[in-house]
C-alpha cells in the first residue's frame, strides 16, 4: 500500500506549509508564529480539540476517531530551527537573518499536517490520537519540558512515535532499530589553575598549561583503555583557551568537550574517569583543578515491540525492501528520548536524498517525502486502533 491517495491530493498544499515554516524560522521555545499557523491549520481541518501553551509555544491537538475505544497513540513532530546563516538560495528562503530551518523540523512540522488533514477527514480508527507539535528540540529540551508538564497523562497517551528525515538515504526508505537509536549527549568543562608568570622565568610560576595537556591525552584513553571493544562511546575535547600573549604564563586554562554514550553504566564510568584524570594530574603536578559535568539528553531507546510494529506499517507504505531495521546507532541526541521513556514507541529515519546533511547552512527539506511520512503516520493510527 503505497502513498495514502487524499494524502497525495494535497502534496502541493503540504509544500506551501512547509514553506511558509521555512521562510519563518524560530528558535528555541520562543515559536509563537509556528505554533499560530499550526493551530490555524489544525482548525481548518476541523480536529476536536487543540491545546495551546505547552512548554510555552508547544500544541497537543486531539482527533476523536469513529470507533470507540480508550487507546491514544501519540504522535510527535518537532517545530524549531537552528541559528545558522541559510545559503541555499531558494526563494522561499529564510527571512530571519541568521536563522535557518537547517534540520527539517518544518518538513517534520508539514508531514504531521498532512497526517492531522486525513485522519480529521476519514476518522478511520478507534479512541484518540494525540497530534504533538513540540519547540525546543535543538535545545534546551522542549520534548522534556512537555513530558514534565504532563501530557503523557493528561491525553492518556499509550505510545508514541517520531520521524526525522535521513539525507544521503534514499527518498523511498525508513530506517530504524530496536534499542539505541540514538546517544545519549552530555558535556564536560575543567578549569586548570596555576600561577601566571613571566615566560623568562617559568620557575617563579606553576604553568597550568602541561597538566591540561596530559589531562587532555589521558582522557583519549577511555574508549580505548576503560571501555569494553563491544561497547560505543565518544569522547571528545573540543575547545581549549588560554594565554594572551607568547611571553606570558597563564594562570588558568579552560576546555571542554562533549560526551556520547547509549548505556547508563558505559555514562556512569565515563564520567567516574573524567573526575579521577582531573584530580589526579592536578595532584600529580601541583595545580587546581575543578571539573563540572552537564547531563543533557539521555539515549533515544526503541522498544522492541512497537519498532516492529513501526517497521511493518512503514513497508506498507514504502515496500518491505525499503524498510531497514539494523541500520547502526547513531552518535547525534534527540530530545524524543524523553517521551519514549516516559511512553512505548520508536524513533524513525525517513530518507531524503542525496541532499546537504543537517545543520549545514545549504541544507533543504526535501517536499517529496512529506506525503510518504503524512502517511506512515496516518497508517499508524489506523493499525493500531483499528475500528472493530
Amino acid at each position: 500500500m503505497p502513498v495514502i491517495n487524499r494524502i497525495g491530493d494535497f502534496a502541493a498544499e503540504m509544500a506551501e506549509w512547509r514553506r511558509w515554516m521555512h521562510r519563518n524560522p524560530e528558535l528555541g521555545f520562543d515559536c509563537f508564529k509556528t505554533a499560530g499557523f499550526v493551530a490555524e491549520r489544525l482548525r481548518e481541518f476541523g480536529v476536536d480539540e487543540i491545546h495551546e501553551g505547552i512548554a510555552t509555544t508547544g500544541l497537543v491537538a486531539i482527533i476523536q476517531g469513529r470507533g470507540a475505544g480508550e487507546a491514544c497513540i501519540g504522535l510527535r513532530a518537532d517545530m524549531d530551527a537552528l541559528p545558522i546563516e541559510e545559503v541555499t538560495g531558494a526563494d522561499y528562503a529564510s527571512e530571519t537573518p541568521g536563522n535557518m530551518h537547517a534540520c527539517g523540523h518544518d518538513g517534520h512540522t508539514t508531514m504531521l499536517l498532512g497526517a492531522a488533514k486525513y485522519l480529521a477527514e476519514t476518522r478511520n480508527f478507534s479512541g484518540r490520537v494525540a497530534l504533538i507539535f513540540q519547540p525546543a528540540e535543538e535545545g534546551p529540551g522542549g520534548g522534556k519540558v512537555m513530558v514534565d508538564e504532563g501530557i503523557m497523562e493528561r491525553f492518556a497517551i499509550d505510545q508514541v512515535y517520531g520521524i526525522h528525515n535521513a539525507p544521503l538515504y534514499g527518498t523511498n526508505t525508513f530506517h530504524t532499530k530496536p534499542g539505541p537509536i540514538m546517544a545519549a549527549a552530555d558535556e564536560y568543562a575543567v578549569v586548570v589553575r596555576g600561577v601566571g608568570g613571566h615566560a623568562a622565568w617559568p620557575h617563579e610560576a606553576v604553568d597550568p598549561i602541561p597538566p591540561a595537556l596530559a589531562m587532555m591525552q589521558a582522557i583519549q584513553t577511555i574508549t580505548s583503555r576503560n571501555l569494553r571493544p563491544s561497547d560505543e562511546l565518544v569522547v571528545s575535547v573540543n575547545q581549549i583557551q588560554t594565554g594572551t600573549a607568547t611571553n606570558i604564563i597563564p594562570a588558568e586554562v579552560n576546555f571542554s568537550g562533549t560526551i556520547r554514550t547509549f548505556s547508563k553504566p558505559v555514562q556512569e564510568m565515563t564520567f567516574q574517569r573524567l573526575r579521577e584524570i582531573v584530580a589526579g594530574h592536578a595532584a600529580a603536578f601541583g595545580v587546581e583543578a575543578e571539573i563540572e559535568i552537564e547531563v543533557g539528553y539521555p539515549a533515544t531507546v526503541n522498544h522492541v515491540r512497537e519498532t516492529a510494529f513501526a517497521a511493518g506499517v512503514a513497508a506498507e507504505v514504502v515496500g518491505e525492501d525499503n524498510v531497514s531495521t539494523e541500520i547502526a546507532a547513531e552518535m547525534g541526541s534527540e530530545d524524543f528520548s524523553y517521551m519514549l521513556e516516559a511512553r512505548p514507541g520508536s524513533y524513525l529515519f525517513l530518507g531524503q536524498g542525496d541532499t546537504a546533511y543537517c545543520h549545514h547552512p545549504a541544507y533543504d527539506f526535501n517536499d517529496e517525502i512529506s506525503p510518504i511520512g503524512a502517511s506512515f503516520f496516518a497508517r499508524l493510527v489506523e493499525h493500531a486502533q483499528p475500528i472493530e
